[in-house]
């Protein structure tokens, strides 16, 4: 891959990628509560393998991609090369790495910026997922191998323009003619690379069993006639990210492309596909967070006022002293939802812990982001700096795969046993 050229900047010099030193934290200097004795030296060495490709590649470019709402398709075979694509999965090409070591994968891109971490999650906690999860062998072999190198990409059809937080309303259908063929008809919004994927998971209403149970998911070569993918545009949010509408025109299908599980049957499987994807948020926006915190913490230290520096003001070090503590607590929760999830705690993760860490940690990571962009004061506006740019892009983060109500309403379930969503519980 021929790297894309650096970006000269111009104005206010922007403050230094974290080091990568392991004589302290490798969290660095937000660490309090010595998170860094939480994880392994394979773990951390795993994260800064990832850092190395951020500082690299990701930031000296990032303010470019941004501003002309780019993304970097380039990137896509280093992905698969450092081993982050589908990296939770085992066999068929991936990586079988632990969830404590995807979430430390996913915390290092989205210091990056959101959208490289979405499109790591995209690719390989829903597209991936949904075929290991639920798919036929032959499914299993023909795309998770090439997905795993980013030879092939993938998106999870599910967001409708009327049924968002309300799957079961999903409009689009999938009718089975005489011949045993499915013929799938409907539009899907805010999909993540479809106009880049080679494969489209894809969940329709088929009719085949009553009480919501009718939802399956297909396998659709992005390339069938009739499928169509619409870049979304004017985005004031995840601008080096891409999201599409997908239009189902008549695309005819084998019935060997539904994905045969009986896990995939009704909402159950692309539920499953969107904890999975839950999870890595979780771990990415404490990263934007983390690289917010950093910005602040060297403008503080350079930017001089009334003859002091930021950093000597009683105001300056109250916000930084919030903002660390908030970090540390988000990492934490990460932590521990991280080793239930891999089976370290007695009776592993369940939905309610995926959205509490969702929750809170977006909460969390969203203000930190603007309380950040405040102390940088005019100079936070500009693209030389990243809290505005991680600010933005956490709104997406904050809606996407479940809004703050829906993970409300999946704690108070999980603390009341009464259901409180009108249509389906999510």
């Amino acid at each position: 891959m021929t790297a894309p050229k650096t970006i000269q900047k111009t104005g206010t010099t922007p403050a230094p990628a974290p080091s990568a030193d392991l004589s302290g934290s490798f969290l660095g200097p937000v660490d309090l509560t010595g998170l860094d004795g939480l994880f392994s030296t394979e773990e951390k060495g795993l994260a800064l393998k990832v850092r190395s490709l951020v500082d690299e590649v990701i930031r000296p470019n990032i303010a470019e991609w941004y501003d002309r709402a780019v993304f970097p398709t380039e990137i896509i075979p280093e992905l698969g090369r450092l081993g982050v694509l589908g990296m939770h999965l085992h066999g068929y090409g991936c990586a079988g790495r632990s969830a404590v070591e995807y979430g430390l994968a996913a915390q290092e891109l989205e210091a990056g910026d959101s959208g490289l971490r979405t499109f790591v999650s995209v690719q390989g906690s829903l597209a991936m997922s949904a075929i290991h999860k639920h798919g036929s062998e032959e499914q299993k072999n023909e795309w998770l191998p090439r997905m795993a190198s980013g030879e092939a990409v993938g998106c999870f059809g599910l967001t409708e323009p009327t049924a968002g937080s309300d799957p079961a309303a999903m409009l689009t259908n999938a009718r089975q003619d005489a011949n045993g063929d499915w013929v799938l008809n409907g539009t899907k919004r805010w999909i993540g690379l479809a106009n880049l994927a080679q494969v489209a998971v894809i969940w329709a209403q088929t009719g085949e069993h009553g009480d919501g149970r009718s939802i399956r998911g297909f396998v659709v070569p992005t390339g069938t006639p009739g499928f169509t993918a619409t870049p979304i545009a004017q985005k004031l949010s995840m601008r080096a990210s891409v999201q599409c509408e997908i239009h189902l025109d008549e695309v005819r299908l084998p019935a060997s492309a539904m994905l045969p599980a009986d896990s995939a049957i009704g909402l159950k499987g692309p539920f499953q596909c969107l904890n999975e994807a839950r999870y890595g948020i979780i771990w990415g926006v404490m990263g934007a967070a983390r690289d917010s915190f950093n910005a602040v913490l060297d403008y503080s230290a350079s930017r001089t006022q009334f003859g002091t520096p930021l950093g000597g003001f009683q105001l300056t070090q109250a916000k930084l002293a919030d903002m660390a503590v908030a970090i540390n607590k988000g990492y934490l929760l990460a932590h521990q939802i991280g080793r239930a999830k891999d089976g370290a705690l007695p009776g592993g993760v369940n939905p309610a812990m995926i959205s509490t860490g969702k929750l809170d940690n977006c909460r969390v990571a969203i203000g930190i982001a603007r309380d950040a962009r405040e102390m940088l004061g005019g100079n936070g506006i500009t693209l030389d700096y990243s809290p505005l740019r991680h600010a933005n892009n956490l709104e997406s983060v904050r809606t996407y795969e479940g809004t703050d109500e829906v993970h409300q309403l999946t704690i108070g379930r999980h603390l009341t046993g009464l259901g409180a969503f009108t249509r389906t519980e999510a």
